[in-house]
């Protein structure tokens, strides 16, 4: 088992992309980790929402929604400054493994937007066989079918 990590700061608003497409898609990953901490950790009121998407999302927003079949992964963070509450909760949907890029999106709907936070994604690459790798990557078409 292959475990890449990726990490960054992304700004409220903001998107950010994780190459991991090949030119025949043989490589496919799995979400096993997914963290964010603020800037300034206890300095400031935050609530971030990160999330982790299979496609380019065209609005960044807060707005949760399990049913959305290319969301992989979301963690909340909410850190208060007077050190009264201190939430972090992420949600992975570990069993989705995936082919190609996938986008960090952030939005802070409390406290000071231009912060933004920082996040940590562990990913297990593993090695798609032919049918899998048709399988993946025919998912990943369906799920861009009318979102441009």
């Amino acid at each position: 088992m292959t475990i890449k990590t990726f990490r960054g700061l992304i700004a409220s608003g903001e998107q950010d992309t994780i190459v991991l497409h090949t030119n025949d898609g043989s490589a496919g990953y799995r979400i096993v980790k997914f963290q964010g901490i603020g800037v300034e950790p206890g300095t400031t009121v935050m609530e971030h929402t990160l999330k982790i998407y299979k496609i380019p999302q065209t609005t960044i927003n807060n707005a949760v929604d399990f049913s959305d079949q290319r969301l992989l992964a979301v963690c909340y963070i909410n850190d208060n400054a007077s050190r009264q509450l201190d939430l972090m909760n992420a949600v992975i949907f570990d069993r989705e493994i995936f082919n190609q890029d996938i986008y960090v999106t952030c939005e802070d709907t409390a406290g000071d937007p231009v912060s933004g936070m920082n996040y940590y994604i562990e990913l297990e690459q593993v090695l798609l066989d032919l049918n899998e790798n048709t399988v993946a990557t025919l998912k990943d078409i369906r799920n861009t079918v009318g979102t441009s």
